[in-house]
């Protein structure tokens, strides 16, 4: 069987933006232009959405998860990612930057751009991504298109190029301008958007189109030598010809095609989707993938080739009511059919492609054969997780893995009962397979587990999640935050181990030397023993007690970071030495070599950047002072001011709220890591208290 669609009517395809902007509602109105869904919501979410896949996007009317669905356009094949606007689930829109070959970035036309768009736009930009801009909203009182498009040059260093013009905006908005066909586009009020016509541009904005056509004509001739001495011989472009340079800048990411609309009120639409066939790119324009062969480890290439072996990422693990665990996967090269058999070489471990499923909307439907550059699901997959590499057993590769943020935060689950433990077990790994950011541990006290996470709002998530699907009645402890520990100095430790086991001895000598290494790198072992001193397995005996410590340091059982450790010497004995023994002498001269190196507790610190309206800046700026927070950066950002600052995670608790309560409602604010630091004295000592 060969594919039906060539790979170059293929997009794949990310919508991004700020909560609230329109995302969802966007990609709901494709996806009914498009004939997968049979209707229109009448509310972006929470209605019955069918881009919201959990039970969670649709309670809380934000999008969680990146529900992958497919639709057609033109005969093109547009595989889409509805990506999470909200700040807490960043972590899901980095993975889909990473799988995506272009953008929609969608903008709400009365607020500009805000954080959490800027933050993806800036995370494209360092992919140098081809993407469009849709300015959403422009029914809405105080929407200004042109204000929108100048926060894109002056705020995010963008190169908008207009295709559009509205005709109107707020309740007076009727339809765009088409600046490349110099056309006016009207939409019906009745018949939900559906059906648009031409008709001649209105004649109060014939100067305005005329100029700012040209302005778009004289910025894409530039790209390509000829066409720029044509039209300075006085030759103009045909319509297709623009076409084809607006596509060549775009995909070079030279500059940002601007649309504009309303989803809600059905405006739009149609354009997005031609802008989406004809400027973002296919598989095959942006071209092969690299991968680490599972050989010999040397950098390997995957091409968009149907003949090429068969690679694909995973970047997603979702549960779901009919077909149970679904496992959405990017495919870069080769073809699979159903049946065939698939390496996770991260695992060892073969998987079988006994179902394939491509998702549009809530139609599911089953293919036979899927090819490079499709985005599938398989259906009861056992042994892969999110960011695991699917591929040709005869052809083993590792493609570069997804990077999942350390857990920052973390609570104690307790089961009700003893029934509900064995179904917490299983729900927490089922949890923590579809999310590689989410961690879970055995706690300290008999019958409590810890799990980890990077936000508040994800635990919550996870939380309900538990109760929900696996039916898990558990007591839920405070959220506390993920401490690290690390040492301010070297230290050397020769300790000897000598137990009686029975009528067996042990015996195991190691000589540690501990420094403080770059931070956030963990604990880095090595060893330069020869194996004359120290057989191999001793030195990973060695290693694997220092493993053991290192999750649980000295000063309240935090995870050690940025220590260094150097195995120098050490000593066996014929008869009593064995692995065992090399791993307890390991661990008990790690665990004195970390209180004598001055060990230090470490708190998260993160960077915080909020836009609010300039009259709640000052009200922002002493709060966050309050909170230990040192302010880095207060700029304008367009007619709001932008604060930067770093604060302790401890104190960033419930932040949303509090700042929602500053400013009236009217502030925005993103959230990233930024690095670890020692804490005050004060803190460290109520820290260990509150542990022991």
């Amino acid at each position: 069987m060969s594919r039906s669609i060539p790979l170059d009517r293929y997009r794949n395809i990310g919508i991004m933006a700020h909560i609230d902007a329109g995302r969802t509602t966007t990609t709901e109105r494709i996806l009914y232009y498009t004939g997968r869904s049979g209707k229109v919501a009448g509310a972006p979410m929470g209605a019955g959405a069918v881009a919201a896949w959990a039970d969670e996007d649709e309670e809380r009317g934000i999008t969680i998860t990146s529900a992958a669905t497919a639709c057609f356009w033109n005969d093109h094949l547009i595989n889409i990612i509805d990506t999470p606007g909200h700040a807490d689930f960043s972590v899901d829109m980095e993975r889909t930057l990473k799988l995506i070959d272009g953008a929609v970035a969608v903008f709400d036309a009365v607020v500009g751009i805000e954080p959490q768009s800027e933050a993806a736009w800036r995370r494209a930009d360092e992919r140098g991504m081809p993407r469009l801009c849709f300015i959403n909203k422009m029914d809405r009182d105080g929407a200004d298109f042109l204000r929108t498009v100048g926060m894109l040059s002056e705020g995010v260093g963008a190169k908008p190029l207009l295709l559009q013009l509205p005709i109107g905006s707020g309740a007076a908005f009727a339809g765009v301008v088409d600046l490349i066909t110099g056309k006016a586009l009207m939409w019906k009020d009745n018949g939900l958007g559906a059906a648009f016509h031409d008709v001649e541009i209105p004649a109060d904005m014939k100067a305005q189109a005329d100029q700012y056509r040209l302005d778009l004509i004289e910025a894409v001739v530039q790209t390509d030598a000829p066409m720029a001495e044509a039209y300075l011989a006085g030759t103009q472009p045909t319509v297709d010809e623009l076409k084809a340079l607006v596509r060549k800048g775009t995909r070079a990411a030279e500059f940002v095609p601007v649309l504009c609309g309303s989803a809600f009120r059905n405006k739009g639409i149609q354009p997005v989707l031609d802008a989406i066939v004809d400027y973002l790119p296919s598989p095959a324009e942006v071209g092969e993938v690299r991968g680490t062969s599972d050989i010999d480890r040397s950098e390997t290439v995957r091409s968009p080739d149907d003949a090429a072996p068969f690679a694909a990422l995973v970047f997603k693990i979702m549960s779901d009511p009919v077909a149970g665990s679904l496992t959405f996967a990017r495919i870069y090269s080769g073809t699979l059919t159903v049946g065939g058999a698939m390496l996770n070489p991260l695992k060892g471990e073969r998987e079988k492609a006994g179902r394939m499923i491509r998702m549009q909307a809530t139609v599911r439907e089953d293919v036979k054969q899927a090819f490079a550059g499709d985005i599938i699901a398989f259906a009861g997959l056992r042994h892969t997780a999110t960011g695991d590499t699917l591929c040709d057993p005869a052809h083993p590769v590792v493609l570069e893995r997804i990077e999942f943020p350390e857990p920052l935060i973390e609570v104690t689950v307790e089961p009700r009962t003893a029934a509900d433990a064995e179904k917490m077990a299983a729900g927490l790994r089922r949890l923590a397979q579809e999310d590689p950011s989410f961690a879970v541990l055995v706690g300290k006290e008999p019958g409590r587990t810890v799990i980890r996470g990077v936000t508040e709002l994800q635990l919550e998530i996870l939380a309900d999640r538990l109760k929900r699907e696996f039916r898990v009645e558990a007591k839920i402890g405070a959220l506390q935050v993920g401490y690290r520990e690390t040492i301010t100095r070297r230290a050397e430790v020769d300790h000897t181990h000598r137990k009686q086991v029975g009528g067996a001895s042990q015996f195991a000598r190691v000589k540690l030397v501990v420094e403080p290494s770059e931070a956030d790198t963990g604990v880095r072992f090595e060893s330069d023993l020869p194996a004359a001193a120290l057989p191999k397995d001793f030195v990973q005996g060695v290693a694997r007690g220092v493993e053991a410590v290192g999750g649980a340091g000295v000063v309240a059982g935090y995870p050690v970071t940025g220590v260094a450790v150097s195995l120098v010497d050490g000593a066996r004995h014929d008869v009593d030495s064995n692995v065992l023994a090399f791993e307890l002498a390991g661990a008990a001269a790690f665990r004195e070599a970390l209180g004598k190196a001055k060990p230090v507790l470490l708190e998260p610190v993160m960077s915080v950047d909020i836009v609010a309206p300039e009259d709640f800046a000052g009200g922002v700026i002493g709060d966050l002072t309050s909170r230990r927070g040192r302010i880095e950066r207060v700029d304008q950002r367009g007619a709001a001011a932008g604060v930067t600052a770093l604060v302790p995670l401890a104190n960033l608790f419930g932040y949303g709220n509090i700042l929602r309560s500053i400013s009236q409602g009217r502030a925005h604010h993103t959230m990233r890591f930024d690095h670890y630091e020692p804490v005050p004295q004060a803190i460290a000592d109520e820290v260990r208290a509150r542990v022991a």
